[in-house]
């Protein structure tokens, strides 16, 4: 993706540093991130709604994915770099941790914790954006929609994917089955995030994984950096084996209802092909991932039950917020999005 903009003092240190080979920055340099990035998380009000880091961590991320445009390819592993990460990594966890609330008492079997999943990803009586969206959302608030979603839809399972080096057995097979189909069974069309990619196109709008990310909020750059800190590493890997579950056992349900809002207002198969899409696959894929994914791997190891339920609860956690942030926008007659897309 081409380099954001800086969003305050810590991405405004970070992305000049990036933009040079790591053998020609100076050593004070190199010291000033690490400082940064203290700096950043001792300043912070709200981690989870502060712009310079959620941005700072994303364009971090985003070097162990596809890259960004100008970065040289050995600042992925860095080690200034990764000291720096680590601060915000180790404050961004620490928040989650102490705002999600997680069943207790789950036993390590199979079912139980199915059904544990099953009951934290119940629909709730609240607010939704999904019933917005199919019944009340404008078609500008569809593009708004799109352009959210796309900082995460445009590399769909990416995140997921480094778990399967990390599970055995039935555990990583069932995860292997779920993802095979997210990478479309083979054919690079049916790829979810080329269908994504479609119906963007269909809206009129650019497709180009990180076009937007200097229009989209902290909370939405939260809910993806979430997925790439539990999905990087291997101690968090019942984490993002619950959120995969809670992932799709909340996908079935509102894919509908966005596929509608886009219907409502004529817009055509091919826009709603990646929503329709969903719809069906992600029925079949919450029961995999729930039994046999997350059920699977609590039976192989129980230890891991706690992390699995945690991962599953930063999931809806974090769709929540990100909803709340989109709805009251909406609701206000604001746009959702930093600037107007």
């Amino acid at each position: 993706m081409r380099a954001p903009g800086p969003r305050g003092p810590l991405s405004a240190r970070v992305l000049p540093v990036l933009a040079a080979a790591p053998d020609t920055v100076p050593e004070d340099d190199r010291a000033a991130l690490l400082v940064a990035a203290r700096e950043a998380v001792a300043s912070t009000t709200d981690l989870l709604r502060d712009d310079d880091v959620q941005l700072t961590l994303f364009v971090l991320y985003e070097l162990h994915y596809r890259g960004v445009a100008g970065v040289d390819d050995r600042w992925e592993w860095d080690p200034d770099l990764l000291r720096a990460r680590a601060v915000l990594e180790d404050a961004f966890e620490r928040v989650l941790r102490g705002r999600v609330e997680t069943p207790t008492g789950v036993p390590a079997d199979r079912r139980a914790v199915a059904d544990a999943l099953f009951a934290m990803t119940a629909p709730g009586p609240g607010p939704s954006l999904a019933r917005f969206v199919g019944r009340r959302a404008t078609r500008d608030q569809l593009d708004e929609l799109l352009v959210h979603r796309s900082v995460y839809q445009l590399k769909e399972a990416d995140p997921h994917t480094w778990a399967i080096p990390r599970l055995e057995g039935g555990a990583k097979a069932a995860l292997v089955e779920i993802q095979a189909d997210e990478y479309g069974g083979g054919a690079p069309e049916r790829m979810h995030c080329e269908l994504f990619a479609v119906a963007m196109r269909g809206a009129g709008l650019d497709a180009t994984f990180g076009a937007f990310v200097d229009q989209v909020p902290a909370v939405t750059l939260a809910s993806v950096n979430a997925m790439s800190l539990l999905g990087l590493h291997r101690r968090l890997r019942g984490a993002i084996t619950g959120h995969l579950a809670a992932f799709e056992m909340t996908s079935s349900l509102p894919n509908r209802l966005y596929g509608d809002g886009f219907r409502r207002h004529g817009l055509g198969p091919d826009t709603t092909w990646y929503f329709d899409e969903h719809v069906e696959a992600d029925a079949v894929h919450e029961q995999i991932a729930g039994r046999d994914l997350a059920g699977g791997l609590a039976e192989q190891e129980p230890a891991l039950v706690p992390d699995i339920l945690f991962g599953a609860a930063v999931c809806l956690y974090l769709d929540e917020l990100v909803a709340a942030h989109v709805l009251d926008a909406w609701e206000h007659g604001r746009s959702s999005l930093r600037e107007a897309a």
